[in-house]
């Protein structure tokens, strides 16, 4: 049994089958679906879990190269948020992007995480190291 770090089967099952520069999105709880795609859902009810909950429960055992973000989240999101996520995605060079081409890179990813959040354009795009 485990007995720390990520104990979701699902996710990781899915953390366990990204390589080198594979990508892996961890989604609002409004994000798209793309029934090729396998999608493990957390979410439970608004805002619980966040988007940064995922991403901090992962970091530590997951080495990510670089994120990809919706350019409209920096306007969208309480200015509380846009530091918040600065702060969970330190070190992590960040590009921005429409939220349309953003969307277009969604299909090579592995996987998605579906969370509960309800932060605007607050959908991440992780790839690994």
């Amino acid at each position: 049994m485990l007995i720390n770090g990520i104990l979701n089967p699902a996710i990781n099952s899915l953390l366990s089958r990204i390589r080198h520069t594979n990508t892996l999105v961890i989604a609002d709880r409004g994000f798209p679906y793309w029934p090729e795609i396998e999608t493990v859902d957390i979410s439970l009810v608004d805002d619980i879990p966040r988007v940064l909950d995922v991403l901090s429960a992962i970091r530590s055992n997951f080495s990510i190269g670089r994120a990809f973000m919706a350019e409209e989240f920096q306007a969208a999101a309480a200015p509380q948020a846009v530091l918040a996520y600065g702060r969970g995605l330190e070190g992590i060079p960040v590009l921005y992007e429409t939220h349309d081409e953003f969307k277009r890179r969604v299909p090579s990813a592995i996987g998605i995480i579906r969370t509960g959040d309800t932060t605007p354009y607050a959908n991440l795009i992780l790839e690994s190291a």
